[in-house]
């Protein structure tokens, strides 16, 4: 999910070893620089190299030496053409977004909007529409900002809605991506906490309806990461990371990344992990933070 605010914050610095005792299922470690076999990550190329084109950030993003990609609203740029450069450049595309609706008047998805049912399903379909053409292999579905007196409706709608998105996405073997959104960012967004995404995931019961956990929104709405990483691994779709509280590059912060990187490996997750940040400056630049925590990009080889 985008952020308001892009504006780079604070400097970065090298995470301070820690213990984790968050649970039985994750062992009891000190955590080092170049001590932990991680998954893969992805970029996020709705926020990483914001000063080049779609295409090129593709490229981009391939030089760096990314294996994957993820991309927030990329319905501008032709779908073939999206397919060809993922291609070219040996990439492989994961998720994207359904469309906010009308941004710039501040709405932020569709899915849990009463009355909207129409225009969330015509956005789903223009969803899997891409992902068919391009490649694409997940969509986070946006379930829009509602108002508190509508949030028992809304999340009705948004469960009515989520039953037949899933049965359009299941036929392409399309997973539809829950994410809810810290408040401080995304004031008035339906849902801020992994419990009540998780709910509806649990009440759906629907093969291919799982959670996206960005660890940014998680640490910003509630805290308590690694725990809740443990509790909702089963349903994890996708992972996503960010220096919390600035949304930078993750080698700054409150978040020892090191620990969650290692969660989520002793966890046995199989996935991707987003790189879903704000640069400080220059993108590539950036990436150093790969050195510092002791990290490639490609993840397990």
């Amino acid at each position: 999910m985008p952020h308001p605010d892009r504006t780079p914050a604070g400097g970065a610095h090298p995470p301070r070893p820690i213990h984790n005792d968050a649970s039985s299922a994750l062992p009891r470690v000190r955590f080092t620089r170049g001590a932990i076999d991680l998954p893969r990550f992805s970029a996020n190329l709705g926020l990483l190299w914001p000063d080049r084109p779609l295409l090129r950030r593709l490229e981009a993003a391939a030089q760096a030496g990314f294996r994957a990609v993820e991309m927030h609203f990329p319905y501008d740029v032709p779908a073939p053409e999206v397919a060809a450069a993922a291609h070219r450049y040996g990439l492989e595309l994961r998720g994207i977004n359904t469309s906010p609706g009308d941004f710039p008047r501040g709405e932020r998805g569709l899915g849990a909007l009463p009355g909207r049912e129409r225009d969330f399903q015509a956005a789903v379909d223009q969803s899997i529409d891409y992902c068919i053409v391009s490649g694409a292999r997940a969509i986070h579905v946006m379930a829009g900002s509602v108002a508190a007196a509508d949030r028992v409706r809304a999340r009705a709608v948004f469960a009515d809605n989520l039953r037949v998105a899933a049965a359009k996405a299941a036929v392409y073997d399309l997973p539809l991506l829950l994410e809810p959104l810290n408040p401080r960012d995304n004031p008035g967004y339906f849902y801020s906490t992994v419990a009540e995404a998780a709910s509806l995931i649990e009440e759906l019961a629907l093969p291919n309806i799982k959670l996206q956990f960005d660890v940014y929104h998680v640490a910003i709405s509630e805290g308590d990461v690694l725990t809740k990483l443990e509790r909702y691994m089963p349903m994890i779709g996708n992972v996503q990371i960010a220096a919390v509280p600035s949304r930078a590059e993750p080698d700054e912060g409150e978040i020892a990344y090191p620990a969650i990187f290692a969660a989520v490996d002793a966890l046995g997750y199989q996935g991707w992990v987003g790189c879903e940040y704000c640069p400080r400056g220059d993108t590539d630049e950036g990436l150093r933070w790969t050195r510092l925590l002791g990290v490639a990009l490609g993840g397990k080889q």
